[in-house]
């Protein structure tokens, strides 16, 4: 067999071009200012494209907070009612039948402040597992920094929070608890726990991502941490008792979502405020909020690629 090869002749039709090398396109890329669609950006850059959207975030928060009880006869006054109820169910089971109200002064205040801080944290948390699988419409439809969700759901939770205050005053106030300078310490409280949450709620949404399982879970998890966090009982209490290892009751203390039921604790009932909070307390929560923070902004980042795309 003969094998003929075909060379270009003068006269002849010339050559194709060799098709450029894979450098050649990506040089040429970066000399026009192209980058791959949906590239991790560095995190200085994610961080400012984040800020640009902070419109888009609060609108987006302020909407879901509109329908979450749009369906609802009562509408938002849920928002109220459903700490409320709990607070209730915690006061029979807790305060009256297990009688732990008989150790601590102020029991319902005590509670009510505990419930309402345990929600926040718990409905962010929750929120935070179906930031992403509950808006893929979105996320596969527009280029935005997904952090943007995981975000705007907890501020949607920390609005909750701040019209849920409302009531919470009135209860205190029903108790005879009145306003305090200690209560301007709710402030920076709040601002400490916000950001813990968010930071979790950053952690969740890209583990529910990849896992939608876990957000089936979540409830099993967050009920047993709500029984360790003191929401119901005082842990002050448990440590002065002597009845479990030191190293046992320093875990319980410097769990964070205590740390940040105790502070708002301590800026609104008069007799916690009177017992005095370790100086340490403070620097625990600081602690705690940064590192959540930073930690979970840094984990939901390096994922950012792979969101919408599973």
């Amino acid at each position: 067999m003969t094998t003929t090869t075909t060379l270009d002749k003068p006269g002849g039709p010339p050559a194709p071009p060799a098709p450029p090398t894979s450098e050649e396109l990506r040089a040429l890329a970066r000399r026009h200012g192209l980058t791959v669609s949906g590239a991790r950006p560095p995190l200085p850059a994610y961080a400012r494209q984040l800020w640009a959207r902070r419109h888009f975030i609060t609108a987006f928060a302020t909407a879901k907070l509109t329908a979450q009880y749009s369906q609802a006869r009562l509408g938002q006054v849920w928002q109220v009612m459903t700490p409320l109820l709990n607070a209730a169910v915690y006061y029979a089971i807790f305060g009256v039948l297990m009688d732990v109200q008989r150790n601590i002064p102020d029991y319902v205040p005590f509670l009510i402040t505990g419930v309402f801080a345990w929600t926040f944290t718990s409905q962010t948390i929750m929120t935070g597992t179906r930031a992403i699988s509950g808006n893929l419409g979105l996320v596969r439809a527009l280029h935005f920094p997904r952090a943007s969700l995981p975000i705007a759901l907890a501020l949607q939770q920390l609005q909750q929070l701040v019209f849920s205050l409302g009531a919470l005053v009135v209860i205190l106030l029903c108790f005879g608890e009145f306003p305090r300078p200690s209560w301007l310490l709710m402030i920076p409280a709040l601002l400490l726990q916000t950001l813990f949450s968010t930071g979790l709620a950053l952690v969740m949404a890209r583990l529910a991502s990849r896992t939608p399982d876990i957000a089936q879970l979540m409830p099993f998890v967050l009920r047993t941490w709500m029984y360790a966090s003191g929401v119901m009982w005082s842990i002050q209490h448990l440590a002065g008792g002597g009845r479990f290892p030191h190293a046992v009751v320093l875990a319980l203390q410097c769990n964070p979502a205590a740390v940040y039921i105790d502070l708002l604790r301590f800026a609104l009932v008069e007799s916690f405020t009177a017992a005095q909070l370790p100086p340490h307390v403070w620097a625990v929560a600081a602690g705690w909020a940064l590192l959540a923070f930073a930690g979970g902004f840094v984990y939901f980042w390096k994922a950012e690629e792979t969101y919408g795309r599973g």
